[in-house]
């Protein structure tokens, strides 16, 4: 069995994130510039970054830009242009120093102020150039501000969604900053998972859209855990039709369930909590949960009470007595190799 671990993301030397303070210190006065990683550099972030996967057991890793430095709320716009194909040239520069246990992904310059028809010129250079086989993707460029950016489902978002099922490319659909007052980054990121699944169900987009494939980072936040209330919601949204059908007019259309909605959405495993695992699998399914774990991360820290990580969520999904070997292949490279067909 080949573990893939498709929530990853670059390990990258200092001269890379020295690049950005000069981006936002200059707003982009002096020009692109650009950066030159050194390939030493590369190579011994690249070699630590091998190392913790093998701790973990991972032998492929998806690897992105790191979503909390992508500063889409910065402007002016070309500067989160210039920003974004650094991160990803860093990324290919990883996956060149470990093509066996790397696979890229790219980030999109989302700037406050653009449409997704801007994006799409780095991701064909990514996917065309490098060969990178999925992108990542920010529901919220405005990083908890109201700037007035449509919720993501929307058809504002379908020159993206065209161009993911052309390229047949996936999307991690993560948050990245956060300058909301209201919420931490963590509390950002959980709120907008939560938020996209709820977006998404409540849209038209995947069924406009049936080959576009759309994967929910940290197991979809809330949703699996509110899994009754939203199904509630979607029965209220039934009466009220039947409702207004019983007193005559044209008739609507029946409202869908909302477990049919929540089944073409998927899920990646990082909830960092056996429990919570076993949650998110009862609720979805194992054939809509890929394996992730954000080594190196968020989760790295040591768990007390295992004596592990937090990300080593292959143990987690181990420990889940009552999935049989072939539901386990399915989450941990399954799934991953028939949605990610470039790997």
């Amino acid at each position: 069995m080949t573990v893939i671990d498709i929530h990853g993301h670059v390990s990258a030397p200092a001269e890379l994130y020295a690049y950005r303070s000069i981006l936002l210190a200059g707003r982009g006065a002096h020009g692109r510039s650009g950066v030159k990683l050194p390939p030493a550099g590369v190579l011994k972030a690249a070699e630590r970054h091998v190392g913790l996967l093998d701790a973990v057991g991972t032998d492929i890793q998806l690897i992105s830009p790191r979503p909390f430095q992508l500063m889409h709320s910065e402007g002016p716009a070309d500067i989160v242009r210039w920003w974004a194909r650094a991160t990803n040239d860093a990324v290919a520069a990883q996956v060149a120093a470990f093509p066996e246990r790397f696979r890229g992904v790219a980030a999109l310059p989302q700037a406050v102020g653009t449409t997704p028809d801007q994006w799409l010129d780095e991701l064909e250079r990514c996917v065309g150039e490098f060969g990178f086989v999925g992108v990542l993707v920010n529901p919220d460029p405005a990083e908890g501000q109201d700037l007035g950016i449509p919720r993501i489902g929307t058809e504002w978002w379908y020159p993206l969604f065209e161009k993911l099922v052309e390229l047949d490319v996936p999307a991690l659909v993560h948050s990245a900053g956060c300058k909301s007052t209201r919420e931490s980054y963590s509390e950002h990121m959980i709120t907008e998972a939560s938020r996209t699944v709820i977006s998404l169900a409540e849209s038209r987009a995947l069924t406009d859209f049936p080959g576009l494939k759309l994967i929910v980072s940290h197991g979809g936040g809330s949703v699996p855990y509110q899994i009754g209330r939203w199904r509630a919601a979607r029965y209220l949204e039934q009466t009220e039709v039947e409702s207004y059908d019983s007193k005559g007019g044209e008739p609507l259309p029946e409202v869908e369930h909302f477990d049919t909605s929540l089944s073409r959405i998927w899920f990646d495993s990082l909830v960092h909590d056996a429990h919570s695992l076993d949650l998110l699998l009862r609720v979805v399914g194992a054939d809509r949960v890929l394996f992730g774990t954000e080594v190196p991360g968020s989760g790295s820290p040591v768990n007390p009470e295992t004596g592990r990580s937090y990300d080593d969520i292959l143990s987690l999904l181990q420990s889940l007595d009552w999935l049989g070997a072939d539901k386990r292949q399915q989450i941990t490279e399954g799934n991953a190799r028939l949605l990610y067909t470039r790997i």
